[in-house]
C-alpha cells in the first residue's frame, strides 16, 4: 500500500482489520478515541491473540485538543512471591521465556481500559461496555480467521509451547495445530469479556474472575496469587518530552524505553543529512540509537529503582550535542549488544474533537509465557523473563519491581499545528522504526503510508545469533547499501516486508480538521476513517 488515506471526522488503525473497524464504528456512534482504542485492544485479544491479549500489559499516550498529554502506565509488577529464591530453589540461572515462572508479572492492560474510559467519561458519557466489547466476544464465541501471523509463529515456536497442555489443547483442532485460514474459537474468553462487561474492568482484579485467573496461574506453576492482583492500579504519568526542529516529541517514561526513543530522534536533529533514505540519514540513525541505547541499557527499568532521571538526560542539551559530536559519519561503532525481544499490537486513534491516542499492549514474546488458562481462555505475558537473577544492577528481580518494558507509545506536536501518534511492535526495534517511519515524514516530507511502507533496518543481536548485524529490507539503493558496509556495518539482507521489522502505524490530524492515516503492509491491519 502506498496511499495515504484521509478523512475529516474520525480515524483508527491497527494492525489487524477486524479491530480497526471495531474501532471506527464506535467512533460512528459517537464514541471518543479512548473507548475507540479500548474496542480495538480487546479486539485484537480476540483476532491477534499471539501478539496482544488481556493476560499483557500497555501503555496510553493521550493528547487532548488544549494542548495537554497524559500517560496511562498498566504495567503490572513482579509477584509477590517472585524471588530469587524461588528461581534458585528451581535450579535455573535465568528466568525462562516461557511456562509458569515466567509468568511471574501481573497483566496491567484492563487496567488501562478501565483508566481510559475513566478519562472519556471526563468528556462525554460512555458507550456501554456490553458495547465497546462487543466485538471482541463475538470473535471469541462465534470465531475468527487465523492469520498467517499467528499461525506460522504457532508452528514455529511449537515446541516451545508444547510443555502446557492447556495451551496446545486451546490451539488445536481434531488435534492438530491450527493453521491459516482456519476458524478457531475460544469460548472461555468469550466468557470472560462478557463477565467484564457485567461486572466492570474492575473486576479481573478483584472478585471471582480474579480468583479463577490466579488459581489457573498457580496451577501452572506461576508464583502470582491473588493478592498480587488486588494491589495492581494503572497510574496516571507525566510524558517524557523533548523539542527538536519544529515540533515537540512525546514518549512514556520508565520503565519504557521511550527516552531512547525520543534520544534518536533528538541526536539525529542535529546531524546533516540531506537525502531520505541516503547514507548520511541511514548511518546516523543507527548511530545515534547505538547512543540512545547505551543510557538505555545502562538506566532505564522501575522509576523507583533509577539512578538517573531520563527527563534529564534528554533535558541535557550539551550532553546530546556531545553524543551527536561523537558520532564518526564515515565510520560505524562497534557493536555487540544483545537485543530486547518482544511482539506488540500498536493502535492509534483520533475522534472529531481533536483528542488523539497512541496505546500499545503486549504480551511481550509471541504467545507470551506460553501458559494459557483454561478457566478464563487467556495467555499470560511472560514480560518479567525480561528480569535478571543477579543481585542489584539492571533490571534485577525483586517482588513488586516493574520489568523494563520495551512498549513505547510515540506522539508530536508540530509547530504548525498537527498532531502525529504513532508506533510499531518489534521489541528493540520500536524505536528503531519510530526514527525511520517519523524523519522520514517529518523532516524529509515523505507521505505517510509510504514512510511506513518503505524499507527498513534493524540493528542488534537477537537470541541465538553471534553477532550484531544491522539487517535491511530488499529494497534500499543498492550503492547506499554498500556504502553502509564500507563503513563497517554489518549488513544482513532480509526479504522485503519481513516481519522482523514490526507492524507500524500512524496517524496525523491537521489544523483544518483533516485526518491523514496509514497502516503497515507486514501486518493484517488497516486505517479507516470517516
Amino acid at each position: 500500500m502506498l496511499h495515504t488515506v484521509r478523512s475529516l471526522r474520525g480515524m483508527v488503525t491497527s494492525p489487524h482489520h477486524l479491530a480497526s473497524q471495531a474501532g471506527l464504528d464506535i467512533l460512528k456512534e459517537g464514541g471518543t478515541a479512548l473507548e475507540a482504542t479500548v474496542a480495538m485492544g480487546a479486539t485484537l485479544s480476540s483476532v491477534y491473540p499471539h501478539m496482544t491479549g488481556l493476560g499483557g500489559d500497555a501503555f496510553w499516550l493521550i493528547s487532548w485538543p488544549d494542548g495537554r498529554s497524559t500517560v496511562i502506565d498498566a504495567c503490572g509488577a513482579a509477584a509477590l512471591g517472585a524471588s530469587r529464591a524461588l528461581y534458585h530453589e528451581a535450579g535455573v540461572a535465568d528466568i525462562p521465556w516461557r511456562g509458569g515462572l515466567a509468568a511471574n508479572s501481573m497483566a496491567g492492560a484492563v487496567s488501562g481500559w478501565e483508566k481510559a474510559l475513566s478519562l472519556s467519561a471526563s468528556i462525554r458519557l460512555n458507550l456501554p461496555l456490553e458495547r465497546l466489547l462487543r466485538d471482541a466476544i463475538h470473535y471469541a464465541e462465534c470465531g475468527y480467521v487465523v492469520s498467517d501471523s499467528e499461525a506460522s509463529l504457532l508452528h514455529e515456536k511449537q515446541a516451545e509451547l508444547s510443555e502446557n497442555r492447556s495451551f496446545l489443547d486451546a490451539y488445536s483442532l481434531s488435534g492438530t495445530l491450527v493453521s491459516s485460514g482456519a476458524i478457531r474459537r475460544n469460548p472461555a474468553l468469550a466468557l470472560t469479556l462478557n463477565q467484564l462487561a457485567h461486572d466492570g474492568l474492575d473486576s479481573f482484579y478483584n472478585g471471582a474472575l480474579a480468583q479463577a485467573l490466579a488459581d489457573d496461574l498457580e496451577n501452572a506453576g506461576s508464583p502470582l496469587r491473588q493478592s498480587d492482583f488486588g494491589r495492581h492500579q494503572a497510574l496516571l504519568c507525566k510524558p517524557l518530552h523533548t523539542t527538536i526542529k519544529g515540533a515537540v516529541l512525546y514518549n512514556t517514561a520508565p520503565p519504557t524505553q521511550g527516552v531512547a526513543s525520543l534520544a534518536i530522534l533528538k541526536v539525529f536533529d542535529r546531524i546533516a543529512a540531506d537525502q531520505v533514505d541516503g547514507y548520511d540519514h541511514i548511518h546516523g540513525l543507527v548511530e545515534a540509537t547505538k547512543r540512545a541505547f547505551i543510557f538505555r541499557n545502562r538506566h532505564v527499568g522501575d522509576p523507583a529503582w533509577m539512578t538517573r532521571s531520563a527527563q534529564d538526560f534528554l533535558d541535557d542539551d550539551a550532553g546530546i550535542a556531545q553524543l551527536a559530536a561523537g558520532i564518526d559519519m564515515r565510520h560505524a561503532m562497534l557493536w555487540d549488544v544483545r537485543s530486547q525481544m518482544g511482539d506488540t499490537t500498536w493502535m492509534g486513534a483520533i475522534d472529531s474533537s481533536g483528542v488523539a491516542v497512541s496505546m500499545i499492549q503486549s504480551l511481550y514474546f509471541e504467545f507470551g509465557s506460553g501458559v494459557f488458562l483454561p478457566q478464563t481462555g487467556l495467555v499470560w505475558q511472560n514480560r518479567g523473563s525480561s528480569f535478571r537473577l543477579e543481585k542489584g544492577g539492571w533490571n534485577g528481580l525483586e517482588p513488586g519491581r516493574k520489568p523494563f518494558h520495551t512498549l513505547n507509545p510515540a506522539m508530536a506536536r508540530f509547530d504548525d499545528g498537527r498532531t502525529m501518534v504513532y508506533g510499531t511492535m518489534g521489541g528493540e526495534g520500536q524505536p528503531q522504526t519510530q526514527a525511520a517511519l517519523f524523519t522520514r515524514y517529518a523532516r524529509y516530507g515523505v507521505p505517510l503510508q509510504q514512510a511506513i511502507t518503505a524499507p527498513r533496518w534493524l540493528l542488534g543481536r537477537t537470541w541465538g545469533e553471534e553477532s550484531s548485524s544491522l539487517r535491511m529490507e530488499a529494497g534500499f539503493d543498492p550503492t547506499v547499501l554498500d556504502q553502509l558496509q564500507q563503513a563497517g556495518h554489518d549488513i544482513k539482507l532480509v526479504p522485503a516486508f519481513s516481519s522482523i521489522m514490526g507492524h507500524a502505524g500512524a496517524l496525523v490530524r491537521h489544523t483544518d480538521d483533516l485526518i491523514e492515516g496509514a497502516s503497515d503492509p507486514r501486518s493484517d491491519g488497516v486505517a479507516a476513517g470517516f
